[in-house]
């Protein structure tokens, strides 16, 4: 995995303790997640978790724990494998509107 040049760690976290997050890539297991084999995919993409955790990789980057509730698992991801995932809406926000009297 390349970094870019940017040190990221020079701003703010991108995400915050809570966020909904979703992953725009696959994460697969680079070794460093117990009891699953290399190569094992952690993520889909698409797949929506909660930040639970923000630290830092290589003095650099921010890498966030990200629980993704299907799957159980706590994964480390860096902001650019993911984007801020919107609550979903409901399909019509209020009945009230569409009932026939």
């Amino acid at each position: 995995m390349r970094l870019s040049d940017e040190i990221e760690l020079d701003g703010p976290p991108a995400y915050e303790m809570g966020d909904r997050v979703r992953v725009k890539k696959v994460i697969r297991n680079d070794g460093t997640f117990p009891g699953k084999p290399v190569g094992f995919h952690l993520a889909k993409k698409g797949d929506v978790g909660y930040v639970v955790g923000i630290g830092t990789y290589l003095q650099r980057a921010y890498i966030y724990s990200v629980h993704f509730i299907e799957s159980n698992f706590v994964v480390g991801c860096l902001n650019r494998e993911m984007e801020l995932a919107e609550e979903d809406r409901p399909v019509v926000s209020n009945m009230s509107d569409r009932l026939i009297s």
